[in-house]
């Protein structure tokens, strides 16, 4: 991926001052302070009054107006030069004695007031302090930007020991009211953004419901009767190649031993053909190492080995012009011969005694020696491991009762449409309360919709956390002190994804967060969208920032499946220490949006299925409004590239019809014949099919539904209020359907360079496609297809199911967290996911086994038959 560079707004790449930021009031998000020089010189008498009308009037002493950048620069530079230290636990909330409530009171026997000494770093302390000087007046210092503050400070009037100026409460508190601090200061509140509590951990718990020992077997049992089919598949394709091998040698399978190859635990063995985890049985080359799994093996003797070589594409830049509906550059070079086809796959078959030879030097091993089976883990122990999950099974068995949709077993207060489709009783989706989910009813509720693969959206989930900050800047900020000196300087930038362009773009990282609420644009006024993913850039969210991953999972609904460290559903969890674990998150996405859908270079995440269970959290919004030039230029454009889209759809048509690509479909033309219109809708509305159709006591029914639903003007009205991305999810049983679509109509897509769509590898997999309401009204007409469509407000999580194909665009600049978790209920999508992922070609971005769920399968079901065994032996 070609990587551009924005100096001062401007993308070098184009090269013509085409990109700039529009000059509007700094907004208090972006506005940092910097002190006056007039209110150094003011201090106070060591005698404060402690009336309120003190407080009333800080409120009002600072205006953010005054503030500067400068400050913050400095303090981040001298924040990342200094040796951070770390918070003392019994400072932090967990508990405080009175010798330690002594070494923090203000020391002043004249006035009773004491101070203790402030400490040598400016960052190690965690609570306020105040200086004697000429025993007359005294200096409070802000607990959190460690400054000397004068009468524009307020004291806690709880701990006591903490203070904090009005400058950082109007900056990095604004939700809270300067008499709030005084009542119990943020500290207090757990939900201090200061960078020595943004680095400590272990001081938010977690929320958790309590189970008791007969729920917690029901749970193990769930657990072990979802994964004990795929036990017994995994064991039974490791007997089958053993009887192979027993075959080839004349002997019995019990009659000769399998060497174990050497496999570390921090390492990943996957087959040199289809990159699949291996997990135990695997044939390996003594000569060149080549290792293959069984499933290719078993293709081979089948004959039916499927081509994985490279793909080539060759999407290129063609000026700047060019993306914004104009002509392609002058020095754009042509295309030469076209590449993108795969290579095609050597002969590659199995011996007549059904051994394989290694794979031929073209396919990257040496064509030479016979593949001798080889094992990872000790013998028989998948075997045994489905023994004795039988028989706890036995011994555990009790009435189990498969979970049924029905739209009558939910409370109607607790559901949301999202869809409108004929003869359907799941247009509507699960929308609990957060508070609801801590009950046993809830979570049993949560599993009568999440068996049949609906998502489920769980409303107010930052009200079960602290209400730490997760402003962008506030993040950033905890990073760079937590960054070491090698990456301070690196970090100062990033590398975003140019939504228009599809590529990435390194920004500096001020200039991203400012743009995040001001809004960026291009020279001809086209809204600039940047997406920032997968931030921090490392799988170590936890130690970058351990105060926002702890606020993020004390947040997490439904935590038997979430839960990352603990999760008694979440197999991901179940894997042994010291074993290689697959990055599930928590990750970061910060992105712009814009409540106009523009139909070209949208906020947008485009249309992807995960390999597993998901859960993403909206926990930070910034609404960035168009001025009328704006409006007038976006209207503008939308017309040439509407010319353009024609334009090049014909030329494409009429190639065709010359006998011009091989192997396109004849039926495109005439399907593309019909998408030439004249105008673009670019308004944010959901399709209203169906609903003049339903019945009047259908129509009464949904009135009674509590929350806003998602049909008619009513959408965009609940959008301009809360709404901050717009979600389209998939059922699994219209994926055939959706990928016929996508195929038929592929070529009215725009991908890299705001090129047409050059060729289709998987069109879910290949993430090309995001569906514009356009798009998605042809699909419901033409296949009768229809997404769950909703919009996601702040502080609501939403759940996805694995196999579900899905697509987000923002409304608003957002900062959404998700994370990634398997559920028993949907290994089998897992499986599948797989199985699709090991077919794509070799460089495909999907193509490699990241989740390795067969590793997770065996684990689980290993680590609940100790728990199960564990809770016998105590009934005993």
């Amino acid at each position: 991926m070609e990587v551009l560079i924005v100096e001062q707004g401007r993308l070098g790449q184009y090269n013509d001052n085409k990109i700039r930021t529009p000059k509007r009031k700094r907004s208090n998000f972006l506005h940092h302070g910097k002190e006056e020089g007039s209110s150094n010189g003011k201090r106070i008498s060591k005698k404060r009054s402690a009336s309120s009308n003190l407080v009333e009037s800080c409120e009002n002493e600072f205006s953010m107006d005054e503030l500067e950048e400068d400050e913050e620069i400095m303090f981040l530079i001298k924040a990342r030069t200094r040796k951070r230290r770390s918070v003392d636990c019994e400072v932090m909330g967990r508990g405080s004695s009175k010798d330690e409530r002594v070494k923090y009171e203000l020391r002043n026997a004249t006035s009773k007031i004491s101070s203790s000494s402030p400490p040598s770093s400016s960052g190690s302390s965690c609570t306020s302090k105040c200086t004697e000087q000429d025993n007359r007046e005294v200096y409070l210092k802000c607990h959190h930007c460690m400054k000397e503050e004068k009468k524009t400070i307020v004291s806690c009037s709880k701990c006591k020991k903490n203070s904090y100026c009005v400058r950082c409460i109007k900056q990095w508190y604004p939700h809270m009211k300067v008499k709030e601090v005084k009542d119990l200061c943020p500290f207090c509140r757990r939900n201090c953004n200061c960078n020595a509590c943004l680095h400590s951990t272990g001081v938010i718990e977690t929320p958790k419901r309590d189970i008791s020992d007969r729920e917690r077997a029901q749970h193990l049992e769930c657990l072990i009767s979802n994964l004990l089919p795929f036990l017994k598949q995994i064991s039974q394709e490791q007997v089958q190649e053993i009887e192979i091998e027993a075959n080839i040698r004349g002997l019995s399978p019990s009659e000769f031993e399998i060497p174990q190859t050497l496999c570390f635990n921090d390492e990943r063995v996957y087959c040199n053909h289809c990159a699949t985890s291996i997990i135990d049985l695997h044939r390996s080359c003594p000569k060149c190492s080549y290792e293959l799994c069984l499933s290719c093996c078993r293709e081979i003797r089948q004959g039916c080995l499927l081509d994985r070589g490279e793909v080539k594409f060759q999407y290129r830049s063609r000026g700047y012009d060019y993306i914004h509906g104009g002509d392609p550059s002058p020095d754009c070079c042509p295309l030469e011969a076209s590449e993108d086809h795969i290579e095609p796959l050597t002969e590659w078959k199995a011996n007549d005694d059904a051994t394989v030879t290694c794979a031929p030097k073209e396919m990257g091993g040496c064509g030479d020696c016979m593949l001798d089976l080889k094992r990872i883990l000790p013998p028989d122990w998948i075997s045994n491991l489905e023994v004795k999950a039988k028989h706890l099974l036995e011994i555990f068995r009790t009435e189990h009762s498969t979970f049924k949709h029905d739209c009558a077993e939910t409370r109607k207060d607790s559901l949301l449409k999202a869809a409108s489709r004929e003869d359907s009783c799941d247009n509507f989706l699960f929308c609990p309360d957060s508070r609801g989910t801590l009950q046993k009813e809830g979570l049993l509720r949560f599993k009568e919709h999440w068996v049949n693969g609906e998502p489920v959206i769980v409303r107010n989930v930052l009200e079960q956390a602290n209400g730490l900050s997760w402003e962008p800047m506030v993040m950033w900020r905890a990073l760079s002190e937590n960054m070491d000196t090698a990456s301070t300087s690196q970090f100062s930038e990033v590398k975003t994804i140019d939504c228009l362009a599809g590529c990435e773009v390194e920004i500096n990282t001020r200039e991203f967060f400012k743009g995040y609420t001001e809004g960026r644009m291009y020279n001809n006024l086209w809204p600039e969208m940047l997406k920032l993913k997968d931030w921090p850039p490392s799988d170590k969210f936890e130690d970058l920032l351990p105060r926002h991953c702890d606020e993020f999972i004390s947040a997490l609904p439904f935590q038997e499946y979430t839960d990352p460290r603990a999760g008694i559903l979440n197999l991901a969890v179940k894997l042994p220490p010291g074993v290689l674990k697959p990055d599930m998150g928590p990750k970061t996405y910060i992105a712009y949006g814009l409540m106009e859908e523009l139909g070209r270079g949208d906020s947008v995440t485009k249309l992807h299925c995960d390999m597993s269970d998901a859960v993403n959290i909206l926990t930070h919004t910034s609404e960035v409004q168009l001025s009328d030039e704006q409006q007038s230029a976006i209207s503008r454009l939308n017309k040439l590239h509407r010319a353009q889209d024609e334009r090049e759809l014909m030329d494409w048509m009429n190639s065709l019809k010359d006998g011009g690509q091989p192997g396109q479909q004849t039926q495109d033309g005439e399907a593309l014949e019909n998408t030439l219109s004249p105008e673009i809708n670019v308004e944010l509305k959901v399709p209203e099919d169906g609903d003049e159709d339903e019945d009047e006591d259908e129509d009464e029914d949904e009135d009674e539904l509590d929350g806003p639903t998602t049909s008619g003007s009513s959408t965009t009205e609940v959008a301009e209020e809360t709404g901050g991305a717009l979600w389209d999810i998939f059922r699994r049983e219209d994926v055939p359907k959706l990928e016929a679509y996508l195929m038929k109509h592929y070529k009215e897509f725009r991908h890299t360079y705001c090129s047409l769509v050059e060729r289709v590898i998987h069109p879910i997999h290949d993430q090309s496609f995001y569906l514009t309401l356009e798009h998605k009204k042809k699909l419901k007409e033409e296949f009768g297809v229809e997404p769950w469509t909703f919009l996601q407000k702040l502080g609501e999580a939403v759940f996805i199911p694995a196999g579900c194909p899905h697509q987000v665009r923002n409304l608003k600049s957002c900062t959404k967290v998700a994370a990634d978790f398997v559920s028993p209920e949907n290994v089998h999508e897992c499986l599948r996911l797989t199985e699709e992922f090991r077919q794509l070609p070799k460089n495909h971005r999907a193509r490699e086994d990241k989740l390795e769920i067969k590793k997770m399968i065996l684990y689980a079901v290993d680590e609940a038959l100790k728990d199960l065994e564990a809770m016998v032996s105590t009934q005993v």
